[in-house]
């Protein structure tokens, strides 16, 4: 496939997206749809919180210029797929701006999710086939497996993303280093096609990231479930890179479990904001805020670097779980450190 396709689909993202976020704070700074300091936010001034207006168009457009080209594939379901992803993610998009406008509460924001998920299993987007890390064998799930397992991942990867957005272009460097290796793991083993979706979130994040790294412009306020939700169905949609995007993304999935665990003993709701978090801790200890987004970006990296050099699965199960457990116990420690029952706020 040419060059210049690649260049096409990245370059009409990162366009589109540099394009239509000054929209965004226009229509956020005109309607109040903004976000101002106090309770765990630290942030100086009123920030727009409206980034997500300007992701999803961005991101259709450039995947209509990669359907435009009509590229030959080797699944019949590819396009199915693609549809299933377009449309769960339009549907994200639209809980995430309706948040952004009316501050919706837990339940409502879970279940526009979870609706979402379900919208790509029907359009056979979910998890069905993972490779024994031990033998290299394809192991086969039956539906009642898939179907909540494939929902876990989804939702929670989404929600995942949306904790990780506490500081200035963190969701959206870390989104852009995840479709960055999802891109040239599809690319290595000659999924082209599917390739291009990756791509296109990478230019999406790019675009936007002027305006959202610190000192930022614009938060990405339900935004960060566009990011969460694509990066989570794109990993399915080319023969299941839901271990690859599991490692590259495994400091900010262990913090937000870490923060489900710690809520749980102190005997409050999962869903309750606080400064918990391992980025907020960072901060609270002195830490400027481009450094802790460094440091994340980094880990994110070097993580990414690991599930694409490392030729054993049997290898990358063994680094998960000793970077896990090492992860674990600094955040164990870093607990301690700073208090066990954080800054609670919006």
């Amino acid at each position: 496939m040419s060059v210049w396709i690649f260049l096409a689909v990245f370059g009409t993202a990162g366009g589109l997206s540099a394009l239509l976020t000054p929209l965004a704070i226009h229509v956020g700074k005109r309607w109040e749809i903004v976000d101002v300091p106090g309770g765990r936010r630290k942030h100086k001034g009123r920030i727009v919180r409206l980034g997500g207006l300007a992701l999803y168009p961005a991101f259709l457009g450039a995947i209509l210029v990669a359907q435009s080209f009509h590229i030959p594939t080797q699944d019949p379901l590819e396009k199915t797929r693609l549809v299933g992803v377009l449309l769960g993610l339009g549907l994200v998009w639209a809980v995430g701006l309706l948040d952004d406008f009316r501050h919706l509460s837990f339940w409502p924001q879970v279940g526009g999710l979870v609706l979402a998920a379900f919208v790509a299993i029907l359009f056979k987007v979910f998890i069905e086939l993972f490779n024994n890390p031990f033998t290299n064998a394809q192991v086969k799930v039956n539906w009642y497996i898939m179907v909540p397992l494939t929902l876990f991942w989804i939702v929670g990867m989404t929600g995942t993303m949306n904790v990780l957005d506490g500081l200035d272009g963190l969701a959206t460097g870390v989104s852009a280093i995840a479709s960055l290796v999802l891109f040239l793991h599809m690319l290595r083993l000659r999924q082209e096609s599917v390739a291009l979706l990756p791509l296109a979130l990478l230019g999406v994040c790019i675009g936007f990231l002027p305006y959202n790294f610190s000192p930022a412009k614009i938060f990405l306020g339900g935004g960060a479930y566009v990011l969460g939700y694509a990066v989570a169905t794109l990993s399915i949609v080319a023969g299941a890179k839901v271990a690859t995007a599991l490692l590259v993304l495994w400091l900010p999935i262990l913090d937000a479990a870490w923060q489900v665990y710690c809520r749980w003993r102190r005997g409050q709701p999962i869903s309750l904001g606080d400064r918990g978090h391992l980025h907020f801790r960072l901060q609270d200890l002195g830490w400027p805020t481009k450094r802790i987004v460094l440091f994340y970006y980094s880990i994110t990296a070097l993580l990414g670097a690991v599930a694409l050099l490392c030729p054993s699965r049997a290898l990358k199960l063994a680094i998960l779980a000793g970077v896990g457990a090492f992860l674990l116990l600094a955040l164990a420690v870093l607990t301690r450190l700073t208090g066990n029952n954080p800054d609670v706020g919006q």
